[in-house]
């Protein structure tokens, strides 16, 4: 299980996040808004394989964060100014998206 960060911060119109290793990472608000794991974002399939969702807007220019809120010991939900706030964001997620941004995936 990845720990949760030490500090989680908005500067401006990014996030920041400081993890135990000391690792920090820095997420524009577009970027995690256009990763949203929500079924909303990326669709869910039914038990015949159907798809549902996941075909709305894959850009979001100008959207910010407003606010997020603890997913227990094991990630967050971000509520951001375009009204979504379905998605929940593992700890493990969020560093899997740092190593992304990084170039290191």
């Amino acid at each position: 299980m990845t720990p949760p960060p030490l500090d989680m911060q908005l500067i401006g119109r990014e996030l920041a996040l400081r993890w135990p290793d000391g690792a920090e990472d820095f997420f524009p608000a577009e970027f995690l808004r256009a990763r949203s794991p929500s079924a909303e974002n990326i669709g869910e399939r039914d038990i015949f394989g159907q798809q549902y969702g996941g075909d709305g807007p894959k850009k979001f220019p100008g959207v910010e964060i407003l606010g997020w809120q603890p997913m227990g010991n094991y990630g967050v939900a971000f509520t951001f100014s375009d009204g979504h706030k379905t998605g929940i964001y593992t700890w493990q997620y969020l560093r899997a998206l740092g190593e992304e941004i990084r170039g290191e995936s």
